[in-house]
């Protein structure tokens, strides 16, 4: 009886270790590997691989002992038929209905993928409920196409390794989750360089002779089900299996020392698992290089110094221990603003602001997630390759932060953010490195007027803002805050009556404008506080709303508004020069006439050693600004260079114009500019590496 039920586990299990066997096989001939196998060898790979691909399989069959569980017949008699089907049907209405679902909360296409879901679970349930004769040919038609999906994914799966591996040479790694991220781009690439049906068509018919294979063979195990008891010990027993998949999964590996062994004898599905826990690539493996002290020496240079750790010594005195709030504004793309052209009047308060401030019209973002801004204004360092340092749970902690110099000057200092920071890693690293967290956990209910699945609105982090504020005002120290915003974020929902777009509009200039509205707020309720006039506020974007273009890194795409305000402190002005996201703090402090040890690479765009430049980067690709021109450096040691001709406009003077052809120069590019681009990733990541960016 057990041994027909999991026939249908060995049918799959065998199809997947044949074709993972014969995979490794490939890649062990491939030119691209250029070790040496022997016998042994190879034996010792395929034998670890084995294992390692047994316990993937177990784990991934996972959906499939799901759908066998809820195989039953006497869920289609009458009560539960009726129960069942009714409690479907109301599901889908509410989905279907309901204007503000929970689903749509989530924004994107998350209804509707539910709405779907549910439509063909209800439909099913009601075919083989009315129509009982029909069950069992229903039943092995769903079976079927069960089947046909899990073998689609093992074949699929080794197709894509394949072309991954003969590109990069390794098993999944952040670049195979990244082509997950930028999906449109990437099947673009596919389309333009693969004959995409024909490929397919092969895929597509293979798997079919194979699922008919195994569901002939299998589909037997449908006629009889198992009662609830026997459910139990098959459960019990998956269970079993999984728990010692995962414990065991980890520890099998080849040889450290030996890449193209240890690749090949892994297994491509676990990598890619890892890929998303790890988030990061090797720079020295994947990246162009240069001389280990060339680059460091380069990047040094370019700071007016010959040390990492240096001492930054004011030129005015005294230091002004003013009180400082950083705002970080989620997806404030330059362009939403009336400077940059924009003609939609959806930031009337921060255009007002702009003009009270040191603006910097010619900033740039590192990236373009909201971790990318917080790590630039945090540890004021270029990008890495992968994820950003904030999602690194093993090398986020104990860092070099703009916290760090508050802290040394005796202040408090805390992270403001109106949703849960667990997202984005926000708590492990903020609290990990010594800042205060105030999120939504900390908010009493009467302290909520509207949220959503972001968290609190603007506003409500705005008043709950002002009352951290006065409560550390009033312990005699200085503070410094650093608020995230969250409004500006799909799915736009906001408070009603409160600005002239209404939130069911959802739209993202409603998102924008409420958000504005909420620093209108937020700034009126300050300037009632008696530690108004002794702040200075700091307000940036963290990234542009869309980081997608015709290139790799469009550098409208990263163009965000930064401004400095203190009435009678900073002086209102334009800073027209390029600078990058990571210079903000570090003008900050020169503002202050802070005296402090640093580790920045970011720079006060007012000292004598400053070097216009500016570091946009994806998660794969890394680009270095400067004298017009954009040089990218990507993974398998690629190098390009566009020249930035700043597009005509008869609407916008020079320097709010944000919009840039990109010409690619196959032909004579800036060396020199080349070096310094390498040289600047390189040594942070060299840096970070050997920890050499902590405290």
């Amino acid at each position: 009886m057990y041994l027909q039920k999991i026939k249908p586990f060995l049918g799959l299990g065998i199809l997947y270790l044949i074709v993972s066997f014969l995979l490794r096989l490939v890649f062990v001939l491939h030119p691209i590997t250029t070790d040496h196998f022997s016998i042994g060898d190879i034996l010792k790979v395929a034998s670890i691989g084995l294992v390692s691909d047994i316990f993937v399989f177990t784990i991934a069959s996972g959906f499939l002992a799901l759908y066998f569980l809820f195989l039953s017949n006497g869920k289609y008699e009458n009560p539960y038929g009726k129960i069942i089907l009714g409690g479907f049907i109301a599901a889908f209405l509410y989905v279907l209905l309901t204007p503000n679902n929970i689903f749509k909360q989530y924004g994107g296409s998350v209804s509707e993928i539910v709405l779907i879901f549910l439509g063909l679970k209800t439909f099913l349930f009601a075919l083989m409920y009315f129509l009982p004769k029909q069950k069992l040919k229903i039943r092995n038609s769903l079976y079927f196409i069960t089947l046909f999906l899990y073998v689609l994914l093992i074949i699929f799966n080794a197709v894509s390794e394949y072309f991954f591996y003969n590109e990069f040479g390794v098993r999944y790694n952040f670049i195979a989750v990244d082509y997950l991220i930028y999906t449109n781009e990437v099947i673009g690439n596919i389309m333009e360089s693969y004959p995409i049906v024909p490929l397919f068509s092969i895929i597509f018919l293979i798997t079919a002779t194979i699922t008919w294979l195994i569901y002939r063979k299998t589909k037997k195990s449908l006629l009889e089900l198992p009662n609830f008891k026997q459910k139990l010990v098959l459960l019990g027993s998956f269970i079993v299996l999984v728990l010692i998949s995962i414990f065991f999964i980890p520890k099998l590996s080849y040889d450290k020392g030996n890449t193209f062994k240890k690749e090949i004898a892994s297994n491509g599905l676990f990598k890619f698992y890892e890929a998303f826990t790890n988030n990061t690539l090797d720079f020295f493996k994947f990246y162009p290089n240069i001389d280990g002290k060339l680059a460091e020496n380069k990047v040094l240079s370019a700071l007016g110094t010959t040390s990492l750790d240096r001492k930054i010594v004011a030129e005015l005195q005294p230091e002004q221990h003013k009180n400082v709030v950083l705002i970080s504004i989620e997806s404030l793309s330059a362009d939403f603003m009336k400077f940059y052209g924009n003609r939609d009047k959806i930031t009337p308060f921060l255009d007002s602001l702009a003009q009270q401030s040191l603006f910097f019209t010619n900033l740039y973002a590192t990236g373009n997630r909201t971790v990318r801004g917080l790590e630039a204004l945090t540890l004021c360092i270029p990008p890495t390759a992968g994820e950003s340092i904030i999602k690194r749970e093993s090398e986020n902690k104990n860092k070099f932060t703009t916290g760090n110099i508050f802290k040394s000057k005796g202040y408090t200092t805390k992270f403001l953010y109106g949703g849960y920071s667990y997202f984005d890693n926000m708590k492990d690293f903020f609290g990990g490195n010594g800042y205060q967290i105030v999120d939504r956990d900390n908010f009493k209910p009467e302290e909520i007027t509207f949220a959503n699945v972001w968290g609190v609105c603007d506003e409500d982090m705005a008043k709950k803002a002002i009352s951290e504020m006065n409560k550390d005002a009033k312990s005699g120290k200085p503070f410094f805050h650093h608020w995230m915003t969250v409004s500006n974020h799909r799915p736009y929902t906001y408070p009603e009556g409160k600005i002239d777009i209404p939130p069911t509009s959802k739209s993202r200039n409603g998102g924008v404008k409420y958000t504005d509205y909420a620093l209108k707020k937020f700034f009126e309720m300050a300037a009632k506080q008696d530690w108004y006039k002794n702040t200075v506020f700091v307000i940036v974007a963290d990234h542009c709303a869309s980081s997608a273009g015709k290139t790799e890194l469009p550098m409208d795409k990263y163009r965000i508004p930064g401004m400095i305000f203190s009435p009678g402190f900073v002086e209102p002005q334009k800073f027209r020069t390029i600078a990058s996201q990571i210079d903000i703090m570090p003008t900050l402090f020169g503002l202050l006439h802070f005296n402090y040890q640093s580790k920045f690479l970011g720079q006060d765009v007012f000292s004598k050693n400053y070097v216009p430049r500016a570091y946009i980067a994806t998660y794969q690709d890394l680009g270095f600004v400067k004298d017009n021109f954009l040089t990218v450096i990507s993974p398998t040691k690629k190098v390009k260079q566009y020249q930035l001709i700043q597009k005509e406009s008869s609407s916008l003077i020079h320097e709010y114009n944000i919009y840039f052809t990109e010409n690619l120069l196959p032909k004579n590019p800036r060396k020199d500019l080349e070096t310094e681009t390498i040289a600047a990733y390189q040594a942070t990541s060299f840096w970070l590496k050997e920890n050499k960016l902590d405290k």
